[in-house]
């Protein structure tokens, strides 16, 4: 079997760790394409020490692919998957285009992998915080039961691409040194400020299936809600979020507060946490030390720490949880599904 492999996207901060990915976990191919923006085509890219040309992304870009790994954004997934899908590729999207379109499975390799199976040539990569939240919720689902789940998200400027890390790091300086800077990414000082999550409210997503959000609730926070419930298969998950973006270059961070269904306590969440596929617990309670974005940049793994009772309510504890949203969040995701296939 040939494997032919695509990126769309190559240049952005997910195509480029989708490179770097690809060539730490060897993945076997016969073939990778570069594709981006005619502004990018003819640039160099070195992989596996050999260097490739990226070319401009067309409709004709996919002959002979077999897998096409997709992170352009939302309006260029709809424009070009169904060419690719047309040629023959299978496309792994990492936009929210496809999420909740009923007939694209929406896939957490460690949550739901079998929905890969049921491809109709595109298969959906969540959004990064559902991603992050799936690896240590799933198993406890399994084990516990799920009554409620209420999160507050600590976003890094990550989530937006590199060319908002790049504003984020040149805006700190800027306001270090007293001088005036002129942001095109966000629209308010993003260096030593934070502020609730700047997605759209308007529609939940940007699927076909036209999900709205609720009054109140932005695109980003939304997406937590329902691509949880169609990766988990349960559509009376309740899901609480709050989004918020924070000045961290890389690596989300979210506070879970979950409540179960069956009667549980802190060292059983624990033990189910300690045999969870790509989570790991990470905590020194004596130094008052526990997961930071600086611990999971750049690694596979979610990590977890200060899980604790909620005193407030019967049944009811709390998670902190770090996962890388560049990696894990977006491309090893992708990569993993591309395995599996």
């Amino acid at each position: 079997m040939s494997r032919n492999v695509a990126i769309v996207g190559a240049t952005g901060a997910v195509g480029q760790e989708l490179l770097s990915i690809l060539a730490q976990r060897k993945f076997p191919m016969d073939s990778l394409k570069l594709l981006a923006s005619k502004n990018s085509a003819g640039k160099k890219q070195t992989f596996n020490g050999k260097e490739l040309t990226i070319e401009e992304l067309t409709h004709d870009s996919f002959k002979g692919i077999d897998i096409v790994l997709s992170s352009a954004g939302g309006s260029i997934s709809k424009e070009f998957v169904p060419s690719a899908v047309k040629a023959g590729a299978i496309v792994i999207d990492n936009t929210s285009y496809f999420r909740m379109d009923p007939n694209v499975p929406l896939v957490v390799p460690e949550v739901n992998p079998e929905d890969i199976k049921k491809n109709k040539g595109i298969i959906a990569n969540p959004n990064c915080t559902t991603i992050i939240m799936s690896l240590p919720l799933f198993p406890l689902y399994k084990a516990f039961g799920l009554q409620r789940v209420t999160v507050a998200t600590y976003q890094a400027a990550s989530g937006a691409g590199a060319r908002a890390m790049d504003e984020l790091a040149r805006e700190s300086v800027a306001v270090v040194e007293g001088n005036e800077f002129n942001r095109t990414v966000f629209p308010y000082q993003y260096a030593f400020n934070l502020f609730p999550h700047n997605a759209p409210f308007n529609d939940g997503t940007e699927a076909k299936a036209k999900v709205k959000a609720p009054k109140g609730y932005c695109e980003e926070e939304w997406k937590m809600v329902v691509e949880t419930r169609k990766i988990f298969h349960d559509d009376a998950i309740r899901v609480a979020p709050t989004c918020v973006r924070v000045p961290v270059l890389r690596a989300h961070s979210e506070a879970i507060n979950v409540q179960f269904k069956k009667k549980t306590s802190v060292e059983e969440i624990y033990a189910v946490l300690s045999k969870a596929p790509n989570v790991v617990i990470l905590e020194d309670p004596a130094n008052n030390r526990w997961p930071m974005p600086i611990d999971v940049s750049g690694k596979d793994p979610v990590f977890v720490g200060r899980i604790r009772e909620d005193l407030s309510q019967e049944n009811t504890f709390d998670i902190w949880v770090v996962g890388d949203q560049i990696r894990k969040g977006a491309a090893l995701n992708a990569i993993q599904i591309a395995e599996l296939l």
